[in-house]
């Protein structure tokens, strides 16, 4: 097998001589967003940008997803997959940037956009160092992940067979730019979606004592489930519920028939999500029933966690630290509780996601800017050097093992 080099310093210098020409794809990208699984533009734009550089390229009939494969010239060698999201989100997009979107009602705001052109951008240096590579490495654009579970959809067609480790990267505002975060074990949280519906008997407002309301029942649900986690969990098993919807009624004078409560549980544990679960299928039933209500309760499968495996956390955490100064990656000390269809990947094949802080520059601190799916979300470029760097040192780096 071929020794592989992994200069950090010369790998971050050149990521930033590419830099401009990731820029430009990813406001191409921005200008553009699509929604779910189907993303013609996005993924022609891709496809364009992948051209030049001989990758063996597989594309789904069924959505718009990009599997570009790297077979390495230097020996038979482990293969490794590195994974970018692709799609947008249905928000109207107030950020104030030159080049904003230009669908109304569609926005980049989870930097989806930044992820496709840095794993591009990625490709490129990769590629130039196809003869010393040992093994292959694995490009993938997925659509769908909002929601959409295009992870999912994309195990299912095969796309980690015969796949060593796979690899994600995810850029959040809330840390500083450039700075990179890991972490052993869960760094993002699972979810699954929930809907209460209270059934009563309606009737007019006058008469209440004919009717049995269930609006007073869906209150007392909705409060209950605000300090469902505390008293059901262990405070060092994070997981956090929360209400999105309610609704009830028509018209102002009348007692509604049925109410309606929807929310998102999230949880970092098997344990305490089967917890959940089972309390909000308990305490809905239980409030409906002192109500002379009856509650029926539906709960979404979601997505898994997203759990790092060790060896794979610690793979690039030290390709952090090849292309970063120490002080410049950190350990995450908790996990976050957004969730990410990666989960689905990383649940079959050893890997990790990290994270890249791309506080904007105009930003006093990373607490006070515009979070992932804000309509102000922004991010800092010339970060995205890093998270390209970041892509090359971790598959370079796994590739040696």
């Amino acid at each position: 097998m071929t020794s592989v080099s992994v200069d950090g310093p010369e790998i971050l210098r050149q990521a930033r001589t590419i830099l401009p020409e990731v820029i430009e794809l990813r406001r191409r990208l921005h200008q553009r967003p699509e929604l779910g699984l189907m993303l013609p533009a996005t993924r022609a734009a891709v496809l364009q940008a992948l051209a030049p550089l001989g990758l063996e390229l597989t594309l789904s009939d069924t959505i718009s997803s990009v599997v570009a494969d790297l077979r390495g010239e230097g020996g038979s060698g482990p293969t490794v997959l590195l994974r970018a999201d692709m799609d947008a989100l249905p928000i109207e997009e107030k950020s104030g940037e030159d080049f904003a979107s230009l669908e109304a009602g569609r926005m980049h705001a989870c930097g989806h956009d930044a992820h496709a052109a840095m794993l591009v951008g990625a490709a490129n240096l990769l590629s130039a160092r196809r003869g010393s590579i040992a093994g292959t490495v694995r490009f993938v654009f997925q659509p769908g992940e909002e929601n959409h579970f295009g992870a999912q959809l994309m195990m299912r067609d095969g796309v980690a067979e015969g796949v060593d480790c796979a690899y994600a990267l995810h850029v959040t505002p809330s840390l500083p730019a450039g700075v990179v975060g890991v972490r052993n074990g869960p760094i993002m949280s699972a979810a699954n979606t929930f809907v209460i519906i209270v059934r009563g008997i309606g009737g007019h407002a006058s008469l209440p004592h004919v009717t049995t309301d269930p609006v007073p029942a869906m209150c007392q649900i909705v409060q209950a489930l605000q300090s469902l986690v505390s008293r059901e969990l262990s405070a060092f098993d994070p997981a956090i519920v929360g209400v999105g919807q309610v609704f009830a009624g028509h018209a102002i004078n009348a007692i509604p028939a049925t109410a309606k409560i929807a929310g998102t549980f999230r949880t970092t544990s098997s344990k305490a999500r089967a917890t959940i679960k089972k309390a909000i299928y308990r305490l809905a039933e239980g409030v409906a029933a002192t109500n002379e209500c009856v509650a029926e309760v539906s709960i979404g499968d979601g997505y898994p966690a997203t759990v790092n495996a060790s060896s794979a956390y610690m793979t690039v955490r030290s390709a952090a630290c090849r292309i970063l100064p120490r002080a410049s990656v950190i350990d995450m000390p908790h996990p976050l509780l957004g969730a990410d269809d990666f989960g689905f990947v990383l649940r079959e094949v050893p890997g990790a996601m990290s994270l890249l802080g791309v506080c904007p520059a105009d930003v006093a601190t990373p607490t006070v800017a515009p979070p992932c799916h804000a309509d102000r979300f922004r991010i800092n470029e010339p970060s995205l050097a890093v998270g390209i760097g970041l892509h090359v040192a971790t598959a370079l780096t796994a590739l040696s093992q």
